[in-house]
């Protein structure tokens, strides 16, 4: 089996729980997901299976759509409500303070992992040391967030959406956000509701996955639509597969999604300017 299914992720398991459910599910070992969410989050988590293991770094790179709720007053050593609190202060900020607060964290940022993530650091992830007891200094990433809109605020609940870049952890956006309004918080829900064109609406239970294993499973190139197409002839998907640059009838910069005659996705090129002329070089093949 070739293809992305969009699995809904229920609250509970690694992504790595369900990448193992999907192996057995589909009997291939050829699987992977596109985004790690946290056990305690449920939602979207787009699978590649067989060739479309190949697109895990373009579903990966698209842009994330959350539905969070943090509680204020308190932070805790995960950032989240399945650490131990570190500290209660009273909450004394309104919806029109914390309506200010996310406004200001919209834009690129620079955001320090926490130290309970997957995130490798000599050799170990961040979480095994954490849970030694050991806290390392963390390099900054660069995510962008691109909008932060607040639903309720039953204080001291917050629920609020946020559409994000990869690489972004939310639950350091609740601690930020908290330690901003000066009051502390940490995250105490979680749902991803997007991955690029992957949606809620259009996600596949993880037990109906592995009731019907073939349910929902689209072709690696509906992760393309956004690219131009190009269909080559023979001669053309004979140069691709061995290596060779091809003519680009568009004559433009970018990247191209290739077909055969037949409308199989061959691979994803990008375009190079040699001599004045447009040719299109593999990027990622998916034969």
């Amino acid at each position: 089996m070739d293809g992305i299914v969009n699995i809904w992720k229920p609250t509970g398991l690694t992504s790595h729980d369900v990448v193992a459910r999907v192996r057995r599910a589909v009997g291939t070992r050829r699987v992977g997901h596109t985004g790690t969410l946290d056990p305690m989050a449920e939602g979207v988590l787009p699978i590649c299976i067989g060739k479309a293991t190949h697109a895990v770094e373009y579903v990966v790179a698209a842009k994330k759509t959350y539905e969070c709720t943090m509680r204020l007053g308190q932070t805790t050593d995960t950032e989240d409500s399945t650490g131990t609190v570190l500290e209660e202060k009273p909450v004394d900020c309104g919806e029109k303070e914390i309506t200010e607060v996310m406004r200001s964290f919209e834009g690129e940022c620079d955001q320090i992992p926490p130290m309970y993530s997957a995130v490798h650091h000599g050799g170990q992830r961040l979480y095994a040391l954490a849970r030694q007891g050991i806290t390392v200094e963390r390099k900054p990433r660069r995510v962008t967030f691109y909008h932060i809109t607040l639903l309720a605020a039953p204080l001291p609940e917050v629920t609020f959406r946020v559409e994000c870049s990869k690489g972004a952890y939310i639950r350091t956006l609740c601690k930020d956000m908290g330690e901003r309004l000066g009051c502390g918080a940490h995250m105490t829900a979680l749902v991803r509701t997007e991955c690029g064109r992957f949606t809620k609406e259009n996600a596949v239970p993880l037990a109906d996955f592995e009731t019907e294993p073939t349910r929902g499973v689209l072709p690696v190139k509906t992760v393309f639509g956004h690219l131009p197409a190009v269909t080559v002839c023979e001669a053309d998907e004979k140069k691709v597969r061995n290596g060779v640059p091809i003519f680009n009838p568009y004559q433009a910069e970018g990247e191209y999604a290739l077909f055969t005659p037949d409308g199989t996705l061959l691979c994803v090129s990008g375009d190079i300017l040699t001599d004045g002329v447009h040719i299109l070089k593999m990027i990622t093949s998916f034969y």
